[in-house]
């Protein structure tokens, strides 16, 4: 058989998808996760310990805040956290690893970890290691912390499963984004002094 003729013959039962169908598709997975979520995830002891996490995190976040540089200490935690749900958005999208419980159904990333959680660790940082050496140093060791043990006791917990991801993919990232972020808003505040 002549490759003409293969790929005539694949066409002729190719499947050509078009936008209503990944609509109808789109609406199918958000009843399964909705349903999945009514009957597994919601009042689980992960979704508790979600919950509790983030209440706690952000208490202890609310008593140790710099009062003073609220507004500087909370553009870097959202710039922390925007990103890291962007990145969680598109790992999830490519199928690199996924979420089964969380506290809230109807958003894809676990809203938990990257709008609480981890802007919170980075801002306590952000806050009191104000020097580049002792802010390296401390988003080193976060960052270790972050890829090697949380990331391995969510998944153990089944927070988080992984399915195309290294944890040691996520080393780099969490350093680079602390690095960056925190670069940036210097330069912001020195732009800002300078008028």
């Amino acid at each position: 058989m002549s490759l003409v003729k293969i790929v005539t013959t694949l066409k002729l039962f190719s499947i050509t998808p078009n936008w209503d169908e990944i609509i109808r598709l789109r609406r199918q997975i958000r009843d399964l996760l909705m349903d999945y979520w009514l009957t597994n995830s919601l009042f689980s002891f992960n979704w508790w310990l979600l919950l509790t996490t983030t209440i706690i995190f952000l208490i202890i976040w609310l008593i140790v805040l710099d009062k003073t540089r609220i507004i500087e200490i909370a553009s870097f935690g959202l710039l922390i956290g925007t990103t890291g749900f962007i990145l969680d958005i598109i790992g999830i999208a490519l199928v690199l690893w996924s979420y089964p419980d969380s506290i809230v159904p109807v958003i894809p990333p676990i809203i938990e970890i990257h709008h609480v959680h981890l802007p919170i660790f980075y801002m306590i940082i952000y806050q009191f290691f104000d020097t580049w050496q002792s802010f390296l140093t401390a988003m080193i060791i976060t960052s270790f912390i972050f890829s090697f043990v949380f990331e391995p006791l969510t998944e153990w917990l089944g927070i988080y499963e992984v399915y195309n991801w290294k944890y040691i993919y996520s080393f780099p990232i969490y350093i680079f984004g602390g690095w960056i972020f925190r670069w940036t808003i210097i330069k912001v505040k020195q732009i800002e002094n300078r008028r």
